[in-house]
């Protein structure tokens, strides 16, 4: 049987995206603004249920965008458990990091640990919507609002999710995408900012392409970010198929539930009942009354052609240029990072690929090797 990958990305067939790619031969417009750009941000604001979206050529550009188009300074409150691009866009900027800890059910910062860590110098909170699973946005913006802070949400898994029955895209200051080829919607690389109104994705635009308002006025110091026509056509084209991959991720995901829920010491993320989730992760964390060791239990899967990832493992705050950085009690971090384990979970993942993968994890103490 072939190797087991976490994840594959979603691919359209081929033959339907011939015709936009014909399209973009025959109008040799390939980026700055291109119709299939236009058309794509309209359709991806429609679908996703937010006012003002703007594309960008990748997740990390749009967001060390964002933290520009608000002006950040000094220090920000973050989390360490998250891809590492989260904290290095403040590094970027110049900014300095400031780790909280998270709460252990949701993964997501605590938002009971920011306030303790607010100085004059706090300008922001940037939260992450791990795994999907929407942050505390209420808590996190009435914090936000005593202290006068910005919030930034680094939405990178929370394509499509939904909080009582709202975008969680709609919260905070500005909210992130990103649009990589391991996420639930791709462009092949891709990634944008949706904010709450014209003015402000203007200026996200202007940021977006060197601060260019027209062909001779520069009004800020911008970046190169822009979207290029092929990965916008390939937008539009995913679109038609996101929803059927949704329903294909959300039956994975019932069958690994059904299968090792009563396992004991394995715990399975915990979905609230008011959310539309994306099914974009599928981690269980690994406890002691396991017969096996996390990382045991990693190489036993990785022996057998099953690559699972340890998302997110080490903690950002434990790579070299953040150790010195300010950072509270990371204890529920680090005993997350500890015992996650992410399994294969993707549109065409076949049945008896799951089942090998259940297999596994049910039998880890076969081969002698836990």
């Amino acid at each position: 049987m072939k190797n087991i990958y976490v994840n594959r990305p979603l691919l359209p067939p081929l033959e339907e995206f011939v015709p936009y790619l014909e399209k973009i031969w025959d109008n040799k417009w390939l980026t700055n603004n291109g119709p299939f750009h236009q058309q794509f941000e309209q359709q991806l604001a429609d679908y996703l249920g937010v006012k003002y979206i703007s594309v960008f050529s990748n997740g990390t550009l749009a967001l060390l965008t964002a933290l520009q188009v608000l002006r950040i300074t000094g220090e920000v409150i973050t989390t360490p458990y998250s891809f590492v691009a989260t904290s290095h866009t403040l590094l970027w900027n110049g900014l300095t990091p400031v780790f909280a800890d998270i709460d252990p059910k949701t993964c997501n910062i605590n938002p009971e640990k920011i306030e303790q860590l607010i100085t004059s110098a706090t300008s922001a909170i940037l939260p992450v919507h791990c795994y999907g699973i929407p942050a505390d946005v209420e808590r996190i913006q009435q914090i936000a609002d005593i202290y006068g802070l910005k919030v930034i949400y680094d939405a990178a898994h929370a394509f499509g999710v939904k909080k009582e029955g709202v975008s969680i895209l709609n919260h905070g200051d500005l909210s992130i995408l990103s649009f990589h080829a391991t996420k639930v919607f791709n462009t092949i690389e891709g990634g944008a900012i949706i904010c709450p109104d014209e003015k402000t994705k203007k200026w996200i635009d202007y940021l977006k392409n060197f601060g260019f308002t027209d062909e001779v006025t520069v009004v800020a110091p911008g970046i190169n970010g822009k979207m290029n026509e092929v990965q916008s056509a390939f937008g539009l084209l995913q679109l038609q198929y996101i929803d059927k991959a949704l329903e294909l991720r959300k039956s994975i995901s019932e069958r690994y539930c059904h299968a090792l829920s009563d396992i004991e010491g394995i715990r399975i993320v915990d979905v609230p009942d008011n959310v539309e989730w994306n099914y974009a992760y599928f981690p269980i964390f690994i406890d002691n009354r396991y017969p096996c060791s996390r990382d045991a239990l990693y190489n036993k899967m990785k022996a057998a052609g099953v690559f699972a990832r340890r998302y997110f493992y080490p903690l950002i705050s434990d790579f070299p240029m953040y150790k010195m950085h300010k950072r509270g009690d990371l204890s529920e971090s680090v005993s997350i990072a500890n015992s996650v384990l992410c399994i294969p979970i993707y549109p065409d993942l076949e049945i008896e690929e799951q089942e090998k993968i259940i297999s596994l994890i049910k039998n880890a103490t076969a081969g002698g090797l836990c």
